[in-house]
């Protein structure tokens, strides 16, 4: 029966004949299709026509080099999520270092062992699509999430999260954005204590834009990625005003605004894309911290509290 499941796709970058004859049939033999790009500008052309799955990339060509090709695609985020195994002679610790903080995820040198090489790229394949599927179900459960390194760099940010930075900042790009200073002292502070539950939040506004949000940490996703929550700083927004006084987390004052506004634990769960267990635990926190038995008088003090502000 014919094998109709979709082959891996590898571009080598490498003007080697030796070497892209020997990865050429070491990747095919392994069921997987292969690109070959002779230097830097056939790889960026190939590769906007076409996106693999990984890419080999030698670091010293003529031309353009490996790590330059490697920092361009990364500044791309329909590619930035490809992953980039860089192949060379070199073995400084330097140019190690080059080649990872240019983007690339592993470093071979030459001569290169085929079968070592295979299972990077399995690896390495195998975690991208892990990547890929989890940022797709943010990207689908509408959450205004983001993630960026300790500098306040912008790794990626969901299309709601990137849609409400660009009513504040003017030339907010994702690619690669870099965050205001106070944001960037704000997590240079805070990075160094993850994980932590009790990170806090930081205003996050531009001058002249009359709208103001709010970043919090949720966790620490990779050795420099961070991921953060994008909350509405506005002080009449709902939720902030119910998270404030009643003293409640963001997610507590999510729940309890969806109850006062008439909502069922399943309507809520749906809402905000959690399941029906966990709404009540967050109820049961609710009802303490508030101080009441049950979901009618907390709905009440939520919308005396509405009221008030």
């Amino acid at each position: 029966m014919t094998n109709h499941e979709p082959r891996d796709i590898v571009l080598v970058v490498d003007d080697s004949p030796n070497t892209l004859r020997m990865l050429t049939d070491a990747i095919e033999g392994a069921g997987m299709t292969v690109l070959v790009a002779l230097d830097g500008e056939q790889a960026l052309s190939l590769i906007e026509r076409i996106t693999p799955d990984v890419i080999l990339m030698d670091a010293v060509m003529p031309g353009i080099d490996g790590f330059e090709i490697c920092r361009r695609l990364k500044r791309n985020s329909a590619l930035s999520h490809v992953p980039i195994i860089f192949m060379t002679g070199l073995s400084e610790t330097e140019d190690i270092i080059k080649g990872l903080d240019a983007g690339g995820v592993d470093y071979v040198t030459k001569p290169i062992a085929p079968d070592e090489l295979l299972a990077r790229i399995r690896v390495h394949l195998a975690n991208a699509r892990i990547s890929q599927s989890a940022r797709s179900a943010l990207d689908a459960s509408g959450r205004f999430l983001l993630a960026t390194n300790r500098a306040g760099r912008i790794l990626w940010a969901t299309p709601q999260a990137a849609k409400l930075l660009s009513t504040v900042f003017t030339d907010f790009n994702s690619e690669a954005y870099l965050l205001p200073a106070n944001v960037r002292d704000w997590l240079a502070r805070h990075s160094e204590r993850l994980p932590s539950t009790d990170n806090g939040s930081v205003a996050l506004g531009a001058p002249g834009s009359g709208l103001k949000l709010e970043l919090s940490i949720i966790s620490h996703i990779a050795a420099d990625e961070i991921l953060l929550r994008l909350i509405d700083g506005d002080p009449k927004d709902d939720q902030l005003v119910l998270r404030d006084k009643l003293n409640l987390t963001q997610r507590e004052a999510e729940v309890l605004l969806w109850i006062a506004r008439g909502k069922s634990n399943r309507d809520v769960a749906e809402i905000l894309t959690l399941s029906p267990r966990t709404v009540n635990k967050h109820l049961e926190q609710i009802f303490t911290k508030l101080g009441v038995e049950n979901r009618t008088s907390a709905a009440a003090l939520a919308a005396r509290s509405l009221a008030a502000r």
